[in-house]
């Protein structure tokens, strides 16, 4: 039996093109910092993969910062900004639903003194914009709102958020990470200062991302040692995997009106059909605009682990909106933000689609998935 691989939000498979970009430096990988022929045709390879990932954003090359995934690039983002920018204030604005990257980041700002705002969503995953704007105080340094939730798909109205921050004088920093590949990612339109991004969420290698960092935005390097990356991110550049994350991103980006509309077709033909055939199901961001790939299902009395191992025995692989810690079943801090009913808290699953899930794929789940849910739901919630 094939396997049917749903879980595109936690990782894709390489493509071919990003694949044979890298095997040639992979073979004959040389430092991209050296002098000498090998090193200069390093830094060659180095240069264009840079110059295509700022093509993509519409940026300038030098403001293209590659790091080792888009975690860094986050972090990088938040603490540096934040970091530069003490001698006018430490005030810094997030939103609850962030990737635990950017929160995580965050926290580590608040112990360290400064005043932390985590902004709340509404029940379809959307922050106020009147909220946003209340929250920044003169002392308010840097605002970070995801472009689209890795959990939901949901897209925020970055581009009208930014240009509140902007009016205010605030810097404003993006996770972009699930974006790429599905919506434009032009950094002018978006009106961003710094916009993260990650190569294996759209066909690339592991380990390699990106951080826009918009000329002339204050920012403090977390990993020093060499001049690498502008200054910004020392250590020898991945030169192989920073040039399949390139061909990956470019060929994402040409492609991207074909394979979100296609891809978005079979989201919504799946979604339809979990809601027309199981009964108690929520659909977590709806109601809001969503990234054509991703699907959160809550399901009513259904324990989300038990239902990823009966989905796992038939061959679909997916993930939880809950994470299971301590021994108990917790729902995740993204579910619980937008304000789930209890019965449907511990029963979020996603599938995330990509450019290779088929209609076959999608037919198969939805053939499948009723029968599973009914047999590990508790009777009580029916």
């Amino acid at each position: 039996m094939d396997r049917i691989y749903l879980d595109n939000a936690a990782t894709t498979t390489v493509r071919p093109e990003a694949l044979e970009a890298m095997l040639p430096l992979l073979r004959g990988g040389y430092n991209a910092s050296s002098l000498h022929a090998e090193g200069r045709a390093a830094r060659a390879a180095l240069d264009d993969a840079r110059e295509t990932v700022a093509a993509v954003l519409g940026a300038a090359p030098r403001e293209v910062v590659f790091t080792g995934g888009g975690s860094e690039a986050d972090v990088l983002a938040i603490a540096g900004a934040a970091r530069a920018a003490r001698p006018r204030g430490r005030r810094v604005i997030t939103v609850a639903t962030e990737h635990h990257a950017v929160l995580h980041a965050v926290d580590g700002l608040e112990g360290a003194g400064w005043d932390v705002v985590r902004l709340p969503v509404d029940r379809r995953g959307l922050v106020d914009a009147d909220a946003f704007a209340a929250a920044l105080t003169p002392e308010t340094t840097l605002a970070s709102v995801m472009l689209v939730n890795n959990e939901t798909g949901v897209i925020q109205d970055v581009a009208s958020l930014a240009g509140i921050a902007r009016e205010r004088g605030v810097l404003f920093h993006t996770d972009a990470v699930q974006a790429a590949g599905w919506l434009p990612l032009d950094v002018a339109a978006l009106g961003v200062d710094l916009l993260s991004l990650s190569a294996h969420k759209l066909h690339g290698p592991k380990g390699v991302g990106a951080l826009y960092v918009r000329r002339g935005t204050p920012l403090e390097p977390l990993i020093v040692g060499g001049g690498q990356e502008h200054g910004l991110r020392a250590g020898t550049e991945d030169v192989a995997g920073i040039a399949g994350f390139a061909a990956a991103l470019a060929l994402a980006d040409a492609e991207r009106p074909e394979a979100a509309a296609r891809v978005g077709a079979l989201r919504d033909r799946l979604e339809a059909a979990i809601l027309r055939a199981i009964p108690r199901v929520l659909v977590n961001g709806a109601g809001a605009p969503r990234q054509p790939a991703i699907l959160s299902a809550a399901f009513a009395g259904v324990p989300s682990d038990a239902l990823l191992i009966r989905l796992d025995l038939e061959g679909i692989a997916a993930s939880a909106g809950s994470a299971c810690a301590a021994g108990s079943l917790e729902p995740s801090h993204v579910i619980a933000a937008l304000g789930v009913d209890d019965a449907y808290r511990l029963g979020a699953i996603r599938f995330s689609l990509s450019r290779t899930t088929t209609e076959n794929d999608v037919d198969a789940v939805i053939a499948r998935l009723p029968g599973l849910v009914a047999d590990v739901r508790t009777p009580l919630a029916v």
